[in-house]
């Protein structure tokens, strides 16, 4: 980390999935170093600049105590549809106002695009690594939304069911159904 400072470069951190490093990769460029731990670990603030797809990946880089490769930086369309992403604001914000996260919602830049929000919907690894995989806005715009279409109903009745559960001392113990 400290080599990226000194030098101002980036730094990719591949995708890991099903045991191995996946095809695709995230450019990360170092803000700053927040607290260094005497470990010599480090808390960092980053920021995602690009997609990279590996072409040669190398366990331990040459001459570096670290893994390297060769990648190619992949193009991303960015061919927005500002309907479908008025329809996520809306579902967005009604999920985040059920699971109580209104700061996270409100926090939300009006120039959002679907990397920003990712992250946040409650995906899991293989969804997340799938959406990386999609190169035009516009289809990780229709993914996004039908994602959030289809867990709005889950969250909502499983925060329903807690309320009812809160009301009636009987079923304190009660552990929610796992959907």
């Amino acid at each position: 980390m400290l080599e990226c400072i000194e030098n101002d470069v980036t730094f990719g951190i591949p995708t890991y999935i099903q045991d191995g490093v996946g095809l695709f990769g995230t450019e990360m460029k170092l803000l700053n170093i927040e607290k260094k731990h005497p470990n010599g670990e480090m808390d960092i603030r980053t920021q995602a600049l690009g997609i990279f797809k590996i072409l040669r990946f190398d366990r331990m880089a040459p001459g570096r105590l670290y893994a390297g490769g060769e990648v190619e930086m992949v193009k991303n369309k960015d061919d927005e549809d500002i309907i479908v992403k008025l329809q996520i604001k809306e579902h967005l914000e009604k999920l985040y106002d059920a699971l109580g996260l209104d700061k996270l919602y409100s926090e939300l830049p009006e120039d959002f695009k679907s990397y920003d929000i990712a992250h946040h919907l409650g995906l899991n690894t293989e969804q997340e690594y799938a959406m990386l995989q999609i190169l035009s806005e516009s289809e990780r715009q229709e993914t996004i939304l039908l994602h959030l279409k289809q867990i709005l109903p889950i969250v909502a009745e499983t925060e329903r069911l807690k309320d009812r559960v809160r009301l009636n001392g009987h079923f304190k113990n009660l552990t929610p159904p796992n959907f």
